[in-house]
C-alpha cells in the first residue's frame, strides 16, 4: 500500500518523481573502455565526413557581421543570413544528428556503425580528393582542431546531460556509481582538460594574482550557489553519490582555477607537479581515503557532507596541469612554420594518446579501476587519452581539402560556458515539465532533437551578433 505523506509530500512538488529519477541514474556500472574507444572515434568520423561534404555557404562570417553594420541593404543582410542558416543547417545534420542517434537509437549496433561510417568517410574522401582543385598545402593552425575539438566534448555534454534521463539512454553511458567508465564520466574530466591545453598558462602567461584568481572564479561560484538555490528552490533531483550533498562541478571548476592562479607553476613543471599531485593523492586513496569517499556514511560537518567533490579536487588539479604543459608542448612550445608544426603536433597526439591508453589499461587493472567520483590516477588518464584520440582524429582533417571548421563548432567555441548553462537550464526545465522516465523512445527522440536544435540555434544567432559568455 502507498505511504499517504509520501504521496501528499510528492503532489506538492514540482518535481513528483524525484527518488525515481535519482535511482535512474545510480548504481550503474558503465560500460568497455574499447565500446568508448569506439563510439568517440565515430563522433570523430561524422566530423570528417562533414569536412568531406564541404558546403560551406559562407566561411567568414566575421565579413558577415561587418556586412551587418556597415550595410543597410535588407536585401543582402538576409542573403548572409540565409547562407549562414543554411549552412547551420548543414552542420547540424552531419555533426548533431550522429551525435544524437549513435548513443540512443543505434547504441545496440555501436560496432556496426563505426564500420559503416567509416567506409563512408573513406568513400567521402576519395571522391574528395578526386574531384577537389583545392590545395593541402594551406593547411589550418593546430589551434583550430583544438576547437573542433573542445566543441565536439561540449556538445557530447550538452547531449548527454538530457538524454541521461530517458529509456531511449542506455545505462551503460551513464555515470559509474563507484568504479568503471563511461561516456558520461567523460564530461567534467574533458571539460577540464579542454581548458588547460588552451589555457594562459599553457601560451606562458604566468602574470597573476590572488585579486585576479579571485575574479576569476567569482562568476563560478555564483553559478555554483546559484544551482544550489535552484536545485533546493524546485526539489530538483540530484545525485548526493556525485559530489556530495552541496558541491557540484562550478565549485570544482572554481577551486581549480584559484589553485592554479595562486600557486603560479612555469608550464615546464606543470607537467611534474600535475604527476606529483596525482601520485600521492592516488597513495593516500589506496591507503584507505577510497572506503571514506565511497561509503555512504556522511557526517554533519561541511567536509563529509562533501567529500566526493571536496577530495576530487585534487585528481582535478593534477589533470589540469597535466593538460597546461600538454598544451604548452604540444601546440604553443614550438615555432615552426604552420605545415611542420602540425605535422609534428600530430605526431606527439597520437603517440601520447596510445601511451595513455596504455598507462590507463594499467593502472586500471594493477592499482585501481578509474572512479570518476573519486578522480583516482586511473580516471585521469582515461581522460586524457580519450581527449587526446580525439583530438589525434580531428587533426587528421588537414589531409582533407576545404575549411577545417564549420560554422556550428566555430559558434560554439565562442560561447562554451553560455551554452553549458543554458543546456543545464533547458535540461532543468525538461525534468520538470516531463516524466522523462516513462516516455517512450519516439517520444524521447523528438524532444532530444528539439533540444538540440534549439540549443545550436541560440548558439548560433548569438555568434552572428557577436554575443560572448565567459568566465574562465
Amino acid at each position: 500500500m502507498e505511504n499517504p505523506v509520501k504521496k501528499s509530500a510528492s503532489s506538492s512538488s514540482l518535481n513528483p518523481n524525484k527518488l525515481l529519477k535519482e535511482q535512474f541514474v545510480s548504481n550503474l556500472n558503465g560500460c568497455s573502455m574499447f565500446e568508448i574507444f569506439v563510439l568517440t572515434s565515430m563522433l570523430s568520423v561524422a566530423i570528417l565526413i562533414r569536412r568531406c561534404i564541404g558546403f560551406h555557404g559562407t566561411t567568414n562570417h566575421g565579413d558577415t557581421d561587418a556586412s551587418l553594420k556597415k550595410n543597410d541593404d535588407a536585401i543582402v543582410e538576409t542573403k548572409k543570413w540565409s547562407a549562414y542558416m543554411v549552412t547551420t543547417a548543414v552542420d547540424f545534420i552531419f555533426v548533431v544528428i550522429p551525435l544524437i542517434i549513435f548513443p540512443t537509437v543505434l547504441a545496440d549496433w555501436t560496432y556496426i556503425n563505426a564500420i559503416l561510417s567509416l567506409t563512408v568517410l573513406l568513400l567521402c574522401f576519395t571522391y574528395r580528393r578526386c574531384v577537389s582543385s583545392v590545395s593541402l598545402e594551406g593547411v589550418q593552425p593546430v589551434r583550430t582542431y583544438i576547437s573542433s575539438y573542445r566543441v565536439t566534448m561540449m556538445l557530447v555534454t550538452c547531449f548527454c546531460i538530457l538524454a541521461v534521463d530517458f529509456n531511449i539512454f542506455p545505462r551503460r553511458y551513464a555515470k559509474t556509481e563507484t568504479y568503471g567508465t563511461s561516456v558520461m564520466d567523460l564530461g567534467v574530466g574533458a571539460y577540464v582538460l579542454a581548458n588547460s591545453l588552451v589555457s594562459r598558462q599553457a601560451r606562458g602567461n604566468m602574470k597573476t594574482s590572488l585579486r585576479n584568481a579571485l575574479q576569476s572564479a567569482s562568476p563560478l561560484l555564483f553559478l555554483g550557489f546559484a544551482r544550489i538555490a535552484f536545485t533546493s528552490g524546485v526539489d530538483y533531483q540530484v545525485h548526493v553519490g556525485e559530489y556530495g550533498v552541496h558541491w557540484n562541478f562550478f565549485f570544482t571548476l572554481a577551486a581549480v582555477s584559484i589553485l592554479t592562479s595562486v600557486v603560479n607553476i612555469p608550464p615546464n613543471y606543470c607537467g611534474i607537479v600535475g604527476s606529483s599531485i596525482l601520485i600521492g593523492y592516488q597513495v593516500f586513496l589506496v591507503r584507505g581515503l577510497n572506503l571514506y569517499l565511497l561509503s555512504e556514511e556522511r557526517g554533519s560537518d561541511i567536509i563529509s557532507q562533501n567529500k566526493e567533490g571536496i577530495y576530487s579536487i585534487f585528481g582535478y588539479w593534477g589533470l589540469y596541469l597535466v593538460g597546461v604543459q600538454l598544451g604548452n608542448f604540444i601546440f604553443f612550445g614550438n615555432h615552426f612554420s604552420a605545415t611542420i608544426t602540425n605535422n609534428w603536433s600530430r605526431i606527439r597526439v597520437w603517440i601520447l594518446a596510445i601511451l595513455f591508453w596504455l598507462l590507463t589499461l594499467f593502472l586500471n587493472q594493477y592499482v585501481e579501476k578509474a572512479s570518476r567520483r573519486m578522480c583516482n590516477l586511473a580516471y585521469v588518464t582515461y581522460v586524457l587519452a580519450a581527449n587526446l584520440q580525439f583530438l589525434a582524429m580531428a587533426m587528421l582533417a588537414d589531409y582533407i581539402p576545404g575549411p577545417k571548421i564549420s560554422i556550428l563548432e566555430e559558434a560554439f567555441s565562442k560561447n562554451l560556458l553560455g551554452t553549458f548553462l543554458l543546456a543545464n537550464l533547458m535540461t532543468g526545465l525538461v525534468n520538470l515539465s516531463v516524466d522523462t522516465i516513462y516516455l517512450s523512445p519516439l517520444h524521447a527522440l523528438i524532444i532530444l532533437s528539439i533540444y538540440s536544435l534549439i540549443l545550436s540555434v541560440a548558439v548560433v544567432i548569438a555568434d552572428f551578433y557577436g554575443l560572448k559568455l565567459k568566465f574562465w
